[in-house]
């Protein structure tokens, strides 16, 4: 299969079982799926075992993925695994606990990746609560920032539908977080001071 094939007939041949078709999507994406998980987590091993992770889930469940853009679906799948990855290793104690130290950019670095991550899972939380097609629309209105009219000729909707379920989805989340921060602040001991 030619690398040139474009992402629409890549899908199509891996969701029919092509290894050819697997191949050339790895190979066309693997170097930059790492370099972001690379990037955020700052270890190689880890950035390549989520890699392959998420090719081996790819290739496992090729025939039931409804995937509309492999390019999407894929850096999607390591923003994810790298917040679950951060979560996963990170005790609710080192959290609280800690008394941040902005002395380094480094460590300013982690902190700062650290919240963006639980904004993030945040917000995954709140868009849970909505249909589908609302949660899709906004994660690529608001993190892939694609243009309403891009939005609604991938969807075959108008744009006002498109900004209606943008407003449906910012309002949903902005609920959750506004829930979630009042839970937070309660659970905090309060400042000294």
């Amino acid at each position: 299969m030619p690398d040139n094939f474009g992402d629409e007939k890549l899908i199509e041949a891996l969701q029919e079982g092509s290894d050819e078709a697997f191949t050339v999507i790895y190979h066309r994406y693997w170097y930059n799926m790492f370099l972001v998980a690379y990037r955020k987590l700052r270890s190689k091993e880890v950035a390549e075992e989520i890699v392959q992770d998420i090719f081996m889930r790819l290739w496992r469940e090729k025939a039931s993925q409804k995937i509309l853009n492999m390019d999407y679906y894929l850096f999607s799948a390591v923003r994810y695994e790298v917040i679950d990855h951060i979560r996963r290793n990170i005790s609710e104690e080192a959290l609280f606990d800690q008394t941040p130290d902005f002395s380094t950019l480094g460590e300013c670095d982690v902190e700062n990746q650290i919240a963006l991550s639980e904004l993030i899972t945040a917000i995954d939380e709140g868009l849970h609560l909505l249909p589908e097609k609302s949660q899709e629309i906004f994660r690529l209105y608001r993190f892939e920032h694609w243009p309403l009219t891009r939005i609604a000729k991938h969807f075959n909707l108008t744009e006002k539908a498109v900004e209606y379920h943008i407003t449906k989805a910012t309002k949903s989340v902005r609920s959750y977080l506004k829930q979630a921060l009042s839970v937070l602040l309660a659970c905090l001991p309060p400042f000294l001071s």
